[in-house]
């Protein structure tokens, strides 16, 4: 018996080595940059992302040159992306686009960095009402933007530019939101300083929002706060011009549980 031990164990390693998976690189190592590109593309649609990507990688590191090598990159970033890794694909768009700024799909790299960040954030919109927006910055919201609007910028007609625009409106929306939750914040905890120059920040960069008109509010309520009542004075004046009809009021705003209410 003890004879056989010895026996046994060798066998048992080699049967293990005989089942250790290849490395994707290493499964086909005959294979053209059109077929691995091909099996990795199926291993995407079926949903292995992480197989996919590595499928990719195994492609770029072969072939480094050339449309697959290039369409692999992008690839790459989707895979990523659809598998919840959005740090991944971000770097994995930015070195595409700063190897190949003017690929035909730059178009498309730039849409997915904007989707990415736009998923990321969409998160935390979603649910404002239960956070404390002073302690967040909205980071990927505003780099969401500035990737849609690069898109419809520099390819008005590129068929992914509607669906930016789209995006680009509700950010921009949301992004005011922010800042005024935060003016919100600022000025229930007696900072009125803060509240008043949080407010103006709105109607200085989504003039084009209906939250000017909340914000103008605000302005009008801190600076009355802070006893300026030529800039308290000026805000009113803005706010009947551009809002006649205005019936909004501070207490409204600064009430509690009131807030996403005016929305």
């Amino acid at each position: 018996m003890k004879r056989i031990l010895p026996f046994l164990a060798a066998a048992l390693v080699l049967s293990a080595c005989g089942t250790t998976p290849k490395n994707p690189g290493e499964e086909n190592p005959g294979a053209s940059a059109e077929e691995m590109y091909r099996e990795a593309k199926q291993e995407l649609e079926s949903g292995n992302y992480n197989r996919s990507v590595k499928q990719f990688e195994a492609l770029q590191a072969r072939y480094p040159y050339g449309r697959y090598a290039q369409q692999a990159e992008l690839e790459v970033a989707y895979a990523n992306y659809k598998d919840q890794e959005p740090e991944l694909a971000l770097a994995a768009i930015d070195r595409f686009l700063k190897a190949h700024p003017t690929h035909p799909n730059a178009d498309y790299a730039l849409y997915l960095k904007g989707l990415v960040n736009f998923i990321e954030d969409r998160s935390l919109f979603a649910s404002l009402a239960k956070q404390d927006m002073s302690e967040r910055d909205p980071k990927a919201a505003r780099e969401s933007f500035e990737a849609f609007r690069d898109l419809v910028t520099r390819y008005p007609q590129s068929r992914y530019a509607p669906d930016a625009r789209d995006r680009m409106a509700y950010l921009v929306t949301a992004l005011a939101d922010g800042e005024l939750h935060v003016a919100r914040y600022y000025y229930k905890r007696g900072a009125y300083l803060a509240a008043a120059n949080r407010a103006k920040a709105v109607i200085e960069r989504y003039s084009n929002t209906d939250r000017v008109e909340t914000a103008l509010v605000v302005m009008i309520a801190a600076y009355d706060k802070l006893g300026q009542p030529e800039l308290r004075d000026d805000a009113r004046r803005v706010l009947a011009q551009n809002y006649p009809q205005s019936k909004l009021t501070p207490d409204e705003i600064f009430a509690d549980g009131a807030w996403w209410k005016l929305w």
